[in-house]
């Protein structure tokens, strides 16, 4: 069974090929990690995804539907959310309040009724402000319900847009760095995290460079090399992949490909 299927997905910037004739399936209820040396794609593969960028040629279908080219705002609103590999949180308000942003889409967006709190609005905003609670407790950072984003560590504000993803209820989760910049027990707090989050029946697509992290929480991996799909399988078959060793260490062989780039 697909939740995700991604089918030839390529996206071109001028003579650069960014992505190239990607595909592969992501299966419900799975931690599907996406992998490759710097410069092989991944983050523009994910802005395909999610409605970022339109793709050059190719498809992406969530749960049987094409939703190709679909913007991020009604990808979201078919259960599709996503991190960023920089924090993309909004610095001025509290972190409550930044979660409590992520559930708009359930909201009442009326504006008489919002305006008025008419129709049960203040009641609605209770629950909200109830269920963020949760999410940040969830997420292991229930001592800063109270924080200003801005007072807040990297290692919480990390954690603090996962929370905010998961507040618009998603059916799939792409995290894109969801490591990067944190030390070695907190990469391993959100190796943790991650599955706990797929236990609780949301799927999780995975950009990463911490490999120790991407070799305990995945369950298949693909693996990315100047915009192509180079190998896919379980983590054990990736480790022995003598294609995806020869990439990681930068002895490719110089036949073959035209030129790619990372956006």
């Amino acid at each position: 069974m697909t939740l995700l299927a991604v089918r030839e997905l390529t996206r071109n910037f001028g003579g650069l090929i960014a992505v190239d004739t990607v595909t592969f399936d992501v299966a419900p209820g799975t931690v599907h990690a996406v992998i490759g040396p710097n410069g092989a794609g991944k983050t523009t593969l994910f802005n395909l995804i999610t409605g970022i960028y339109r793709p050059t040629r190719g498809q992406v279908h969530l749960g049987g539907e094409d939703l190709t080219g679909f913007s991020p705002s009604a990808l979201a609103q078919r259960g599709l959310s996503r991190t960023f590999q920089n924090l993309q949180l909004f610095f001025n308000m509290s972190a409550i309040e930044n979660v409590m942003v992520g559930a708009h889409l359930h909201c009442e967006t009326r504006l008489i009724p919002s305006l008025l709190r008419l129709g049960g609005m203040g009641e609605s905003e209770r629950v909200r402000a109830n269920d963020a609670r949760r999410l940040m407790a969830d997420v292991g950072l229930e001592s800063y319900v109270g924080a200003e984003v801005s007072a807040m560590p990297y290692g919480a504000l990390k954690r603090l847009e996962i929370a905010r993803a998961l507040a618009s209820r998603p059916r799939i989760l792409l995290l894109d760095e969801p490591a990067a910049g944190l030390n070695p027990a907190e990469s391993r707090e959100i190796g943790q995290l991650i599955r706990r989050i797929v236990g609780e029946g949301v799927t999780v697509v995975l950009v990463e460079h911490n490999m120790r992290l991407v070799m305990e929480v995945s369950d298949r991996v693909s693996v990315l090399d100047r915009g192509r799909l180079l190998a896919e399988g379980t983590t054990a078959e990736i480790r022995a992949n003598s294609d995806v060793i020869r990439a990681y260490l930068g002895t490719r062989s110089a036949a073959g490909g035209g030129g790619t780039a990372d956006a």
